[in-house]
């Protein structure tokens, strides 16, 4: 028994210093570096690495109706086609016309930031009157009226209205090549286009966490906890429900204009339903109720599935394993894997459980605010 207590206390006693020695500060500097190091990588590997930042994107979008206001939403996949119709469009319709006001050496890179700009404006329209027609529901009638407003997009898109959508065939994403002063790229070429992506991500991310940690996002917390006591406190929670699904929409459609470019196509599938419930099995596998929740979700979801999908056995029963790991997740890790593993962690310090699970819920990874405290066990 000594020999065991020792260990124990020798492991705590490690497990303390690296804590006490690797700050946010180094492992943004670490995540930075790592974020370099794969433009470098395998071609294939960049592209598997882009698909993850827009989807950790979506769920993050996701999860700020979700995780911070309590409102299941199950037609997300709405303003991710949303973002993504709309900078194909422009890219198709008004490229030429660009091409004769700047130059056909910079149409490409002015359509493509136009196109995002009228994406984001699109999704922005469309969530105004969805957002105030859905947050007057609550529960399992808002997961329902989302639902349905996402089919209808799916079924609009179909029907090719003023021949915009191109029915069921969708629409081909080009994005061309730059020329700047001899300094020439293609925007489409994978390393170039995850840098864009990593740019876009990050900038996104860090608006939704300064969202999240407002006074705003406290209000939404707030809500979430109680929306009988937000209420009695003179808060008007239909109102900040209806500005969090504009917001949450917005950062989707980002995600949705990033999606354009990296499959090289607008298609109704990004509208359906299952489109929409990636966004859900990430936020669920990461941790809803932590701001890197979806993040981790999304790396575990997509890098798993490309693991199944290596064998080709496995590849025919993929949903059989995620539902299995969807089954562990909700039984045995109801915090998701960054609970969990701030679970093991506190355990390894000896800080016990008492203290896991919420030291960075609604906030970052690090922090141990009273806030965060509060909010452990929150999709329990």
């Amino acid at each position: 028994m000594s020999a065991t207590t020792d260990t124990g206390d020798r492991v705590r006693e490690f497990g303390a210093a690296v804590a006490d020695g690797w700050t946010r500060e180094r492992f943004g500097l670490l995540g930075a570096i790592g974020l370099i190091l794969m433009a470098f990588g395998p071609s294939f590997q960049i592209y598997l690495f882009t698909d993850f930042l827009v989807v950790a994107l979506f769920a993050l979008g996701f999860n700020l109706l979700y995780g911070y206001t309590g409102l299941l939403s199950f037609g997300h996949g709405l303003f991710y086609a949303g973002g993504a119709y709309g900078i194909a469009v422009v890219l198709r319709d008004l490229t030429p016309v660009f091409a004769d006001v700047v130059g056909a050496g910079v149409a490409p890179l002015v359509a493509f930031v136009v196109g995002g700009v009228v994406g984001l404006t699109l999704v922005v329209a469309v969530a105004v009157p969805v957002g105030w027609l859905s947050v007057r529901l609550e529960e399992i009638y808002f997961a329902l009226i989302t639902l349905a407003f996402g089919m209808l997009g799916y079924s609009l898109i179909i029907q090719d209205p003023a021949g915009l959508t191109n029915g069921t065939d969708g629409i081909i994403v080009l994005l061309g090549s730059v020329d700047l002063g001899g300094l020439s790229f293609r925007i489409g070429a994978r390393r170039t286009y995850y840098v864009l992506t990593v740019a876009v991500v990050l900038a996104a991310t860090y608006g939704t966490w300064r969202v999240v940690n407002s006074p705003f996002g406290t209000v939404c917390k707030a809500i979430r906890e109680s929306p009988d006591r937000a209420a009695a406190l003179g808060i008007d929670v239909r109102h900040h429900r209806w500005m969090t699904f504009i917001i949450s929409a917005a950062i989707v459609g980002i995600a949705g204009v990033l999606r354009a470019g990296l499959a090289s196509v607008a298609s109704p599938g990004l509208t359906h339903w299952s489109t929409s419930a990636i966004a859900v099995i990430a936020t669920v596998i990461g941790g809803a109720t932590y701001f890197s929740g979806p993040i981790v979700g999304a790396f575990i979801f997509l890098y798993i599935r490309w693991a199944i999908s290596r064998f080709p056995t496995l590849e025919a029963y993929w949903e059989l394993f995620f539902g299995a790991l969807l089954i562990g997740v909700v039984l045995y890790f109801k915090q998701g894997a960054v609970g969990g593993l701030l679970l093991a962690r506190d355990r390894l310090l000896g800080d016990g459980a008492d203290d896991a699970g919420g030291t960075e819920a609604d906030s970052t990874d690090d922090s141990r605010s009273d806030d965060a405290r509060t909010d452990r066990g929150d999709d329990s």
